[in-house]
């Protein structure tokens, strides 16, 4: 006779619902797919429709479950929009994962003018503070939920030539805690996954420059840059009924740099 599995159907998703920001590709595609692969229905959204339509179907010709809602993370009414229609297609929502993002400019913070700031926070930030206040009450009436929010190293240390994205980042961290205060009695869990070098499109800036990234490699004891599929094995697992006694953590997935 086979053991009774205890742990591994902590990880099953079945039933729940995810929306997951930014997943038109890089690490926000790989979320959603392993998310949608341990049985939860995703929302992919992103600002293009094209995109996201493209990863739904995807999805949906690998038989997992999947609908594609577009939005734009830095307009409030749009980010609202995507609740509304997330329980229209699925009626609830369970699980966020905020990993739109926005950087604009490359170089030393003085070249990052006023319209720069205020996408970079718009994005960063703001929508992701809204979308889950929006949400709230749907999580809270559904008896919790798991929020993720997607910050980075540069939260916790300024990473040099991306210096308001950093800060936008470290904000996001503090939301994550004080999202974990407040929401805590109503059962819902808010943690921030913090990525390192990750290969995508996004960070092509600095792994996709041979002195930067010697630079970085110099202090990443992998002596590698990640991939989004190392990103997307914890976002999985804080998503799950394994991590229920998670909450307000900020978990690092840098191959070792916060410890250099």
């Amino acid at each position: 006779m086979s053991a009774q599995k205890r742990i591994q159907p902590l990880f099953q998703l079945d039933g729940k619902v995810a929306i997951v920001t930014g997943a038109s590709k890089g690490i926000g595609e790989a979320m959603a797919r392993g998310l949608a692969e341990f049985g939860a229905k995703v929302v992919v959204s992103s600002r293009k429709r094209e995109a996201v339509d493209a990863v739904a179907e995807t999805f949906q010709n690998d038989g997992l479950e999947a609908v594609a809602i577009a939005a734009n993370m830095g307009n409030v009414e749009e980010a609202h929009a995507l609740v509304d229609q997330s329980v229209d297609a699925y009626g609830g929502i369970d699980i966020i994962v905020n990993n739109a993002a926005a950087n604009p400019v490359f170089g030393p913070i003085q070249k990052t003018d006023e319209r720069a700031f205020d996408k970079i926070i718009d994005v960063n930030l703001k929508g992701p503070f809204e979308l889950c206040k929006k949400a709230y009450p749907i999580l809270k009436q559904r008896g919790g939920g798991s929020i993720i929010h997607i910050s980075s190293i540069g939260g916790l240390t300024p990473e040099q030539g991306i210096g308001i994205y950093s800060v936008s980042k470290a904000g996001l961290i503090n939301l994550t805690k004080a999202m974990a205060q407040d929401w805590g009695a109503d059962n819902i869990r808010v943690n921030a996954i913090c990525p390192g070098l990750i290969k995508t499109k996004f960070s092509e800036a600095l792994w996709g420059n041979e002195p930067i990234l010697a630079r970085f490699l110099q202090h990443i004891p992998l002596k590698r840059v990640g991939t989004c599929d190392e990103i997307a094995g914890l976002a999985v697992y804080l998503a799950s009924d394994a991590a229920t006694y998670c909450t307000g953590g900020v978990y690092l997935v840098d191959g070792g740099h916060a410890a250099t």
